[in-house]
This record gives structure tokens, sequence and C-alpha cells, in this order.
């Protein structure tokens, strides 16, 4: 708490000061435009491609959510909704989806959709296994002008999910340049490391965005978000940390709900002491949960012991949370097992990306209480967020991470499917045989309750063998400026900004 406090005196004054410059330039240069057709909204990293079929990082995925469409779309209730076709069948055996383009329908350049540009999409998302699930094809039909017939492998009930994935035109050439999508928003311009900036799209099939003109302002430096808020450079931001809430002003409105998200310990299962699973079990052993919680965000959230968090409700498993109490005497005698004692402790580092104050805070937490067993020493290496995902996240050169994995899709996949030992995006290096092999049931079934089932014991797969150190889905504080009004949470991890509108 005394670092909170200390953060908050140090804050206050930078604050005034930047709010007097502000009210005095507006006096000076006077109000050229109203405020309120644009609006700036900080995200904490810049986007790591402008091409939707190579996008990998969560953060990039939520933004450009306003440009890009698929043949569906999720919607704030966790439904999947009519996007680029306006309807679709699915054959009893569900391995035949067909579905009827929307009419009228257009690209942000202009040009009509086609059939031709959603088989091509789904072909070239397919190639590049940005969605895994999409490998499951087996022939893309066009039978005519409004019809196109996904035909898979094998049965798959939840496979619709999977086709959130974005519809660009085939003639786009240079889609990492120039963005082209259906969206309510079509691109402007990008200057890394800076900003991407969006305009409404006035052609757009469905209810038109609230407002016209969004740049997203990269706010790498948390120390600045409350700061930058205060002083009108942004104004809104989503997952501010507890402390930062506590800091902010009454013109700004603080919604509360769920990262939706899995905030873990994940430990890297090929590096030495964690291909041992008594070491797994030791770490989870020590985590005080609570503890964490209640330090890095006043107690709130979910808590959780395994790759589901409570948005899935009829995946999610609250009784893994207690798989294992904190009890340091029966950590202790697990490392002994696998050979660490005081004399002998076992040492590894902990690598966070920097601009996750939360995520940097649960390190910390996690490093203290690992401390208390006398036998564990982590240390925290903090780097900046593109060398998180280069390093750590795509090359797997670390030892552990705290960071949290969203899910992409409305479906247990999202979260399940990158610990299939061979999985591309597997960045834990987790390996059974009996996870495999539960998995595909779950794949393979086509009766829902099957299926359900088998996600559920790929859960408590994950849970018994600790492949990593399960601990909560954080509670989401978005700041927003009160001349707006509109946001909406999403069981996802995206920022629909057609939704945002001025206050009247």
């Amino acid at each position: 708490m005394k670092r909170r406090s200390l953060l908050k005196s140090t804050l206050l004054p930078m604050i005034a000061m930047t709010v007097l410059a502000a009210v005095l330039g507006g006096c000076a240069g006077g109000k050229t435009a109203d405020s309120s057709s644009r609006i700036t909204i900080g995200i904490p990293q810049d986007i790591d491609s402008l091409d939707p079929h190579l996008m990998t990082a969560a953060g990039t995925k939520e933004v450009m959510f306003n440009v890009f469409e698929g043949l569906v779309k999720p919607d704030a209730s966790g439904d999947l909704v009519p996007a680029v076709a306006s309807e679709w069948t699915v054959s009893e055996d569900a391995m035949r989806y067909t579905f009827t383009l929307r009419d009228g329908i257009r690209f942000h350049d202009g040009s009509a959709v086609t059939v031709g540009d959603i088989n091509y999409s789904i072909l070239r998302a397919q190639g590049t296994g940005i969605v895994p699930a999409l490998s499951e094809i087996a022939v893309v039909n066009t039978p005519d002008d409004k019809h196109v017939e996904i035909v898979l492998n094998q049965p798959d009930s939840d496979f619709l999910c999977n086709l959130t994935c974005a519809v660009i035109p085939e003639k786009n050439t240079s889609p990492e340049t120039t963005p082209v999508g259906t969206g309510p928003y079509k691109f402007v311009s990008r200057s890394p490391q800076e900003n991407i900036i969006v305009t409404r799209f006035d052609d757009y099939w469905g209810e038109p965005a609230g407002i016209k003109d969004v740049t997203f302002k990269i706010e790498a430096n948390a120390d600045a978000i409350v700061m930058d808020l205060e002083g009108g450079s942004v104004d809104m931001f989503a997952r501010i940390t507890s402390a930062q809430r506590d800091q902010l002003s009454d013109k700004f409105e603080v919604y509360t709900g769920t990262m939706n998200l899995v905030q873990a310990l994940y430990l890297n299962n090929a590096f030495g002491p964690f291909a041992d699973v008594r070491v797994r079990q030791a770490l989870s052993y020590l985590l005080d949960r609570q503890g964490v919680m209640n330090f890095v965000s006043d107690g709130e959230g979910a808590a959780l012991g395994s790759s589901m968090y409570p948005a899935f409700t009829k995946y999610f498993l609250p009784e893994l949370n207690d798989l294992y109490p904190t009890d340091v005497d029966k950590a202790k005698a697990l490392l002994k097992e696998a050979g660490y004692d005081e004399a002998h402790p076992l040492e590894f580092s902990i690598t966070v990306a920097s601009n996750y104050q939360q995520h940097v805070d649960t390190a910390q937490v996690l490093a203290e209480q690992f401390a208390v067993s006398g036998v564990v020493k982590a240390s925290i290496n903090t780097v900046e967020w593109n060398t998180w995902l280069s390093e750590t996240y795509k090359a797997r050169n670390y030892e552990a991470t705290v960071v949290g994995v969203d899910a992409s899709t409305l479906s247990a996949t999202a979260l399940l499917s990158r610990f299939q030992s061979d999985a591309d995006n597997n960045f834990v290096n987790y390996s059974s045989p009996e996870y495999d092999k539960a998995y595909q049931e779950a794949m393979s079934a086509v009766d829902d309750a099957a299926k359900t089932e088998a996600y559920k014991k790929c859960e408590r797969i994950l849970a018994q063998d600790a492949a990593s150190v399960y601990i909560q889905d954080l509670p989401c504080f978005v700041a927003l400026n009160k001349k707006y009004t509109g946001y909406q949470f999403y069981p996802l991890y995206v920022q629909d900004v057609a939704a945002l509108k001025p206050a009247e």
C-alpha cells in the first residue's frame, strides 16, 4: 500500500501542471473543431502487423477488430452474429458449413466483396497458420456468386468461431502497408511506436460508428497513463490498474469488468528444472493466489486453477482453484525429492513485459512468495514488449514469464489448443500424450456434452500436471472521459470503438 500512496503523491503535482498547461493552451489557441467527433485511445504497445492474417499479439487484434471482419463476428453478449455473411447453415455431421454473402457489402476501397475474396481469405489465413483450426478445412467451394461452402476433414461443431478471421480483397497485394477490410472503421495511417489512426467507414453495412476519427496512441510508459488522461492527450485507456483508477478525477467514468484472460506464471517446460512435474507442483503449492490478487488488484478478479476463465461458463471448473492450496512444507518436500534444498536452491528468472504493470506487480509478489520457502530464488527480468514478443513468446527463449493468455475466438479451443505437443503457439513447450488424446476427443466430438466433458478433461490434466502456475483473470478497469459514453465489455479481448458515442 505504501507503494501506491507514494505513486499518488508524486503524480498529482505533475497532473496538476499538465492540466493547467492544457487549459492555457486551449484558451490561447481556441476551439476549432468539435472534440467529440474524435477520440484518442491509449494502448500499451504498438501493433505487430497490419496484415490480419499475420497478427500475433492480442493487443493488435483488439485494435484491428474495428477494421476487419470475418464471415461472422462476436457481439458483446458472446454470441456469433452475421458479418460478411448474412446467414449460414451447418450439416448434421458438422463437416459442411455453408454461408450466404451479405448483399451490397463493400470493402473500404469501395470494391464489392465477392465469394472469390472470401475463398482467397480463408485459404490465405489457413496458409499462414494464424488460426490453427483452419487446418481442418479440406476444401472451400464457391458454387455461385452468393454462396461459400467449407468442407472439413473431420466433424467440428465449434468450427464457426474460427470464421471470425478477416476477409480481405484478393486484389490487395500489400495488406501489410495498405490494410483494407469491411469493418466500421477504415485504416488511415500508422506511425510506428506512436499511433494508429482510423476513420469511420461511411459505407459500412451495419450501424455506423458513433465517433468519426479515432487515434490509438501508444502509451508504453505505464507511469504516464494517469497524467496523460488527466492532461487530455488521451481520452480513454483500457486495463488501468486499481491504483491508477484511484488517482483519476471525476471527469472520468471508470467501467469495471474482467480482462477475459488467464494470467499465470507460465513455465517453459523445456527448461531443465521445469521438465520435472514435482518442481512445477511445488511452485503451485507456494502460490498464495489471494495474496497476489490483494496486492495486484485490491482482491478483485477471478481465481483460476487452469487455462480457462469464468466467461466460458460451461467449461470453467472453479474446483481446480483448490487443487494446490498454499502449503510451504509440501512444496519443500517436493523440491527436496527433485534435488533442491537451502544449500542447493532452485533458481530461475521471470521475464515480464515492462508496459504491463499488473504483470510486473504479479511477478514481484510471486518472487516474494517463493522466497518464503528458503529453497526458491526467482529474479525478475523486465523487457520491452517487442523483445518479450520476439524472444519469450515466439523464440521461447525464457525460463518463466508472467502474462495473460486470451481467447481469440468464442471457443474453448482458443485457450486449450496451444497446449498440444506439436502446436506452433505452444510457447510453454508443454508435452503430454494424455492431453493430446483428450484434446483430439474434444475436436472429434459432435455431441456438445461429450465435447464439453473432453475440454474439461484437458483442463484437469493441465492443472494436475501444473503445466504453469495459474493465478487469476484480472479485473478490467476502463477509464473513459465523460465526454463519451457507450463502452461495452466483451467476453473476448476486444475494444469495440464503434459502440462509443459523444455524451449528450
